[in-house]
């Protein structure tokens, strides 16, 4: 008994590393699988993966709160659907002369475009979709929608609602895909505006508004002014409305301009969304095509060994 005070009974376990180590070993770990992610994209199959099993579970979690919400609408929309389908009667009924003679416009103004030479617009494909909540990342701004690299979603296509445009599809997963609104501030668009035509780059300001980017003091811009995508950056068809101006601030001690704008398209709600398809680029035309150079008679053509 004597020779046993003071002595500690041996573990029955075997004591790994220290607490601290551990918490540095798994410290670098997750900065090395962050940086080679960043770069070299290693765990987008993973990512892939992990979403395509998650998505029957984020289902089965979102059914009472979607049965909940549209119990709430059903009764909450029986008056307004009334009221809504008697203005929509009567606007049919003032809008029926337009719509008699659109088709007769439409084809007068194919005519005229073949009269002039010109392409004809290219047309506007899309999907409809409906986002299903925003993302979990507080500093950016997107959404996630039920459409997916199964029904034919790729990166990069455009995302319009029924007032303008919404933003751009940036990844893709097997039954979502993630938006990008035009708020967000790693999202700019080459607008035009309305009236003026002047061409700029509408940014997002990432909160619920956008600003006009790299304008002169003097530029030709007015508040209330409209802007529409000028097309030029080869993925939004041209004249889709974008955002509108309500404010400019011309101080003479900058060389630009501050021109806030605010979205058209209801990208701070949700609902129903259209993903248009890819904007194909018309190929040149024949006599644009660059012609070989001829060498002059009598030269002689230098050959490489």
């Amino acid at each position: 008994m004597i020779s046993t005070v003071g002595h500690l009974p041996p573990p029955f376990f075997k004591r790994g590393p220290a607490p601290l180590a551990r918490l540095l070993f798994f410290i670098s770990l997750s900065i090395t699988l962050l940086v080679a992610d960043l770069r070299f994209h290693t765990l987008e199959m993973a990512r892939q993966g992990v979403a395509a099993v998650l998505w029957p579970i984020q289902r089965i979690a979102y059914v009472p709160v979607d049965a909940g919400m549209d119990l709430g609408e059903y009764f909450a929309t029986l008056y307004s659907l009334k009221t809504e389908n008697d203005q929509l009667r009567r606007r049919e009924l003032a809008t029926a002369n337009q719509l008699l003679r659109q088709g007769h416009l439409e084809e007068e103004n194919r005519r005229l475009r073949a009269l002039l030479d010109m392409r004809e617009r290219q047309p506007a494909e899309g999907r409809v979709a409906e986002i299903l909540y925003a993302a979990r990342d507080p500093f950016t701004r997107k959404v996630i929608v039920d459409k997916g690299s199964n029904a034919g979603v790729e990166p990069g296509q455009p995302v319009i609602d029924e007032l303008g445009v919404l933003g751009q599809i940036t990844r893709t997963y097997l039954f979502t895909s993630e938006v990008t609104l035009l708020t967000d501030k790693d999202q700019a668009i080459p607008v035009q505006v309305q009236r003026s035509g002047l061409r700029a780059v509408l940014a997002g300001a990432g909160i619920g508004t956008m600003e006009l980017r790299f304008l002169a003091a003097n530029a030709d811009v007015q508040p209330g002014d409209v802007l529409v995508t000028s097309g030029l950056d080869g993925i939004y068809l041209p004249g889709l409305p974008v955002a509108k101006v309500v404010n400019i601030d011309r101080d003479n001690s900058f060389s630009f301009a501050r021109i806030d704008c605010v979205p058209l398209a209801g990208v701070e709600r949700h609902g129903q969304v259209l993903i248009l398809g890819r904007r194909v680029t018309p190929p040149l035309p024949a006599e644009a095509a660059p012609t070989p150079i001829k060498p002059a008679k009598g030269a002689r053509i230098k050959r490489k060994p």
